[in-house]
Parts: C-alpha cells; structure tokens; sequence
C-alpha cells in the first residue's frame, strides 16, 4: 500500500516538474521585452534651488474663498454664479464623468462574466448530410438554452494594472476639473479688477476733462483782456476735444470688460450690463509660507494631474509587459438543448462543458516590443510634463512675488511724484489765470499730472491684479486628497512610479 502511495506521489512530482519545464521551455520560446527600460525619474522640489526667491515668511497657503480678502460681495457672487454655470465646468465634469465609465469597464475586465442564452431555430434538416434519421429531411423547432461564465485568471496582473491605470487617469481628470475651476475663478477676478482699474481711470479722465475745460476758459479770459491769441484757444479746445475723447475710449473698454465678465460666467452679454461698480479693498498682507517648494506639489492641480499621470502610465507599462506572458481563461457552461418543446426540460436534454483556455504569444513580428516601446515613450514624455509643470509652478510663484514686491517700491515713489505733480498743475493755472505764465507751460504740467494720477492708480491696480495671481499659482486652496481615497479602493499610486515602470 505504502509503496502504491509512494508511486503515485513520485508521479505527481514528475507531471508537475514536466509540465514546469515545459512552460519554462515556451516562456523562453517567445517574445520577450529585454532590452526595454527607462531611467527617466521624477523631479522632486528640492532639486530646484529657489530658498532665495521663495523665502519662508510664514504666511498662510490661499483658502477656497481667497477672494473674499478683497472685501467685494459682489464678486463672490460672480465667482459662485461662473462655477454654476460656466460650460467649461460642464465640459470638465463631463470629462470626469467619462473617466469614470472608462474605470468601471477596467473594473469590469477583473471579475467573472456570468451570461445565460437562449436561441429557437426552425430548420430543415438535410437527408443527405450527417443529421441521422428520423430528423434526415425533415423540419424541427431545435430549443437552446445556455448558462456560461468565463474567468480571465490574470496571473501576470494585466488586468488589474489596467484598472490602477485607469483610476489613476480618473484621479487626474478630476484634478484637471480643479485646475479649470481654479482658471476660471482667476481669470474672472481678474478680469473684475480690470473693470475696476478703467472705472479708476475713468474718474481720472472726467477730472482732466473738467480741468481742460477751466484751461478753455481761462484762455478765452486772456484772450478777452489781450494775453493769449487764438491759436492758445484752439490749442485748449483741442486739448479738451482730445480728452474727451479719451473718456469715451474708456466708457468703451467698460463695455466690453462688462461682456468679457458676462461670458466667463456663461452668460449672455447682457448679464454684464448688470454688473456694478467693483469695490475692491487692498487685500490681506502678502506673505509666502514656510515649505513651499515641497507643499506646492500637493496645492496646485496642474501638478497633482501630471503626478497623476505619471502613475498611471507606470501601469500600463506593466499591463503591457504581462501581454508577454500566458494568458489563461478558465470557462464553463451549463444548459439544455433539444428538438421540439417536449423534451427541452428533460434531463436527457442537458448540455455542460467546462475548460480552460491559454493563449501564448511566441511570434508577434516585434509587435508586443513596439507596444511597450511606445507606453516607455510615454512615461518618459509624462515624466518630462511633471518635471515642466513643477518649474513653472515654481517660476510663477516667484515671479508674482517679485512683481508685488516691486509694485510696493514703485508706489511709494509714484505717489511722491503725484502729489508733486497735482500741486504744480495747481500752481500753474493758478498762476496762467493770473497772468504770470503762459499756456504751454499749465499745459506741460497738466499732463505731468494726469500721467502721475494714472501710474498710481495702475500701480494699485497692478498689485491687486499680482495678488490675485499669486493666489493662482499657490494653488488657490486646492488641497490633493486623491491619494487616500485611492489607497482605500487598494489602487493606490505606487510611492515610486518610476521603479515601478522599469
């Protein structure tokens, strides 16, 4: 007995040490992806210098209402009626939305597939043909009915690197859903401090106006008394022509920023005509917070997206490297098939079958290669988009800190020069209506005036539309929470996506 069980076990070592040398005979047989890798490897923050330019200042990162800070309800309000109703939120959560179906059928590709049939055929039979008698010639009703199921076993993991993949792309169609709220939302608060600064002009224009008006009827006063001629008259009723001119232009740049708004917040352009007055304050202190080349990974969707993608084109490296691999599915069938209704539900009407399938790639032409040649191609250009996107991330928070910064010197110097300018133009009409000096001379000083009145106010407006930007590139209180969400779904990002890749 015990030598018959000793027999037996040796046979089984036998069959189980053949049928290992044979798949190692066949594995060796076909294609293969030797000779295929990249070395390409994901920036991290710290490889870019940036301690000088993006100094720790202990400042907050931008809250979701970021925009509150300017202290102008009515822009909240626009900034929440775009996000209802922009279509390019709708396109970017259409976008999620197929991103998602996309998932569910990569899902889909990892669990059994259970599907019943059923089939009524009315058929002649051939007499001549191999169907035997009594059914030779004759017409029968053949009733079919099948329950199958089907299971890919994915030993390699090629289906599952498929669905890592895919809800990887998900992940980053959402954060790119962000990163379109996140433009929109900047380029209309932008575009309402636009709006702001022509109203500011606009007040500085009338007033210029109103002071070439003084200059025509002063000039027309000298003129009475024998002090200027008329060619100083025309040359103010040019000056005032000119001028008024100017305040048209600008009533025109109102209009159309008015429709500029109205169209960022998926509006007719007479949504913009409703649009009041901004009334923008100066906005909170300006102060960087502490490790930022490290957290802005984190706070800007355009790089949490191209993570994002680098993560998933890490898995469809994989998936096509397990398409080198045997394929083995394992299917099964149960039903019941008979000729006319009275004996289909019989017991000598049943069918079964039960098997297993694998497919081996041995030779492709170089197909399977090309394949992962392009998914390396890929990472390596996904790889390549992170790396930009990280530096222009980094470049623009530094260079709106620069421009803020340098905004702040020039105001000062600015508001100097226009206190200085606004009392000489004071002086000079004063002393032109006096008789002391002559027109060109109130002239050049009137538009020493009016261009100090405009750089300041261009100056404050600038710095304004500079801190709206610097919230923009801090990410504008967008924090990345995908990672746990995924790694609780077990489809988490690998914490090196580029080993992963290799």
């Amino acid at each position: 007995m015990k030598t018959q069980i000793s027999k037996s076990a040796s046979g089984v070592r036998a069959m189980k040490a053949g049928l290992s040398a044979i798949l190692v005979a066949l594995l060796s047989a076909c294609v293969n992806y030797a000779g295929i890798h990249s070395d390409q490897q994901m920036a991290q923050p710290q490889q870019y210098e940036s301690t000088q330019s993006l100094p720790a200042e202990s400042g907050h990162w931008p809250s979701a209402d970021w925009a509150d800070q300017f202290g102008d309800a009515q822009l909240k309000a626009l900034l929440e009626e775009a996000l209802k109703g922009s279509p390019t939120i709708a396109q970017a959560r259409a976008r999620i939305a197929g991103a998602q179906a996309y998932t569910e059928t990569a899902k889909a590709s990892t669990m059994p597939h259970v599907n019943a049939d059923y089939s009524l055929t009315r058929q002649q039979f051939s007499g001549t043909a191999a169907v035997p008698p009594p059914y030779a010639g004759s017409w029968q009703t053949q009733n079919s009915g099948l329950l199958s199921a089907s299971y890919d076993l994915d030993l390699w993991g090629k289906n599952r690197e498929a669905l890592k993949a895919a809800v990887s792309q998900l992940q980053a169609s959402e954060a790119d859903a962000e990163l379109v709220k996140l433009t929109l939302t900047t380029a209309l608060a932008r575009t309402y401090n636009q709006l702001a600064r022509l109203y500011v002009l606009r007040d500085i224009a009338q007033q210029e106006v109103e002071r070439r008006e003084r200059i025509d009827r002063i000039t027309a006063g000298r003129i009475a008394t024998g002090l200027d001629t008329q060619v100083e008259r025309k040359t103010a009723q040019a000056n005032l022509a000119t001028a008024r001119s100017a305040l048209a232009a600008l009533d025109g740049s109102i209009l159309t920023t008015r429709y500029q708004l109205a169209a960022l917040m998926g509006k007719g352009p007479d949504r913009g005509l409703e649009i009041a007055r901004p009334a923008l304050g100066v906005g909170d202190e300006v102060r960087l917070p502490d490790n930022l080349p490290a957290d802005l990974v984190s706070r800007r969707p355009d790089i949490v997206a191209a993570r994002w993608r680098v993560d998933a084109i890490t898995h469809e490296v994989k998936e096509a490297k397990a398409e080198f691999y045997p394929d083995i599915n394992l299917s099964a069938a149960i039903g019941l098939d008979a000729f006319g209704f009275g004996r289909f539900l019989t017991a000598a009407s049943r069918t079964g079958s039960a098997g297993a399938a694998i497919h081996l790639p041995i030779f492709d032409a170089g197909e399977l290669r090309a394949q992962l040649k392009g998914r390396y191609a890929d990472f390596d250009d996904a790889v390549a988009t992170y790396d930009q996107t990280l530096i222009s991330a980094l470049s623009g928070v530094a260079t709106q800190l620069a421009q803020i910064r340098s905004s702040d010197v020039q105001l000062d110097d600015a508001q100097t020069a226009q206190q200085a300018a606004r009392e000489a133009d004071d002086l000079a009409i004063t002393q032109y209506k006096g008789g002391l000096t002559n027109q060109l001379t109130v002239l050049n000083a009137d538009m020493n005036a009016l261009q100090a009145d405009q750089a300041v106010a261009n100056l404050l407006m600038d710095r304004r539309d500079q801190q709206i930007a610097l919230a923009s590139a801090l990410g504008g209180g967008y924090v990345d929470t995908s990672s746990e969400a995924t790694r609780s779904a077990d489809s988490a990002a690998p914490s090196n996506p580029v080993v992963a890749a290799r």
